[in-house]
């Protein structure tokens, strides 16, 4: 870390920072750990090329801090450069006491409701971007703003191939032989998966990194398997506080799934681009 970068930290805290030390993990920039004078511990996020991403991660934490009740790092400044966070203890393994606490907490934040899919906003995912137009038909939005905006940048970054990307946009045409209209869209967190959330014990201590947009809540739960991050313990509990309709394990996640994987070949390409074409078989395209 550049020393000035260090005296602007000091400078939005009012504090000399007494020792420092890298992290892994942040889609943007540099992460740091510090220690103030005063012992707090907080995490500092750098971005030297200043676009200011930093700055979209701060207002989607401080939107989660005020509109719910997911834990969620406080944000103690920001700008386009520099995002110092609250640190938050905990682990990114968890109990199946933690994973029904995350139930809790997700369906939670499930249950707030807006007018439209989309936000007021457009947010990232994986420091990519992330469109949000407002939409009445989160079918439109899902295949408009999420799978076939995503195919064309892994598709235009050299990552997807001609052909995986042509049987996408006809699985798109047919979105509706499968999915349906949501009760209502619902805030999600965007981007919960094991390395952006923390537990200690059973209890989840935050969630990091949000890629927040009004959505159906099965593309939340669907990214929850796709790695792995949560098992029967977190979806029985949901299940317990709101039904998922029939079809969604054997087959909506799946699609919903197909945007998680389409960000990952446009990120790393590789072993991703067999999970789409996979995916694209299992509904015969």
């Amino acid at each position: 870390m550049s020393s000035a970068i260090l005296k602007e930290i000091e400078a939005a805290l009012g504090l000399p920072v007494k020792a420092i030390s890298p992290l892994s993990g942040g889609s943007v920039g540099e992460v740091y750990k510090a220690q103030l004078l005063d012992d707090r511990t907080i995490v500092a996020k750098v971005d030297n090329d200043r676009e200011q991403q930093l700055t979209l991660e701060g207002f989607m934490l401080r939107y989660l801090a005020d509109e719910s009740q997911l834990p969620v790092p406080e944000v103690l400044f920001s700008n386009s450069g520099l995002l110092l966070l609250e640190f938050l203890p905990g682990r990114s393994t968890f109990s199946p006491g933690a994973q029904k606490c995350a139930a809790d907490l997700l369906a939670n934040l499930h249950g707030i409701k807006a007018p439209g899919f989309g936000f007021e906003r457009d947010t990232l995912l994986g420091g990519l971007h992330q469109p949000n137009p407002w939409a009445s038909s989160w079918l439109d939005f899902f295949r408009d703003n999420r799978l076939t905006f995503m195919g064309k940048m892994a598709l235009e970054a050299g990552r997807l191939p001609v052909d995986i990307f042509n049987r996408l946009m006809h699985l798109c045409e047919k979105l509706n032989d499968w999915l349906e209209e949501p009760d209502h869209p619902s805030l999600i967190h965007g981007d919960a998966w094991a390395g952006n959330i923390l537990a200690n014990g059973d209890e989840i201590t935050g969630f990091l990194d949000p890629a927040i947009y009004f959505a159906d809540p099965e593309i939340e739960l669907a990214f929850t398997s796709l790695f792995g991050t949560f098992g029967d313990a977190f979806f029985h509990r949901y299940r317990e506080i709101g039904p998922i309709k029939p079809g969604f394990m054997e087959l909506r996640r799946h699609i919903y799934n197909l945007y998680p994987l389409l960000v990952h070949v446009r990120l790393f390409g590789g072993s991703y681009i067999s999970s789409v074409e996979q995916t694209l078989r299992r509904f015969g395209y």
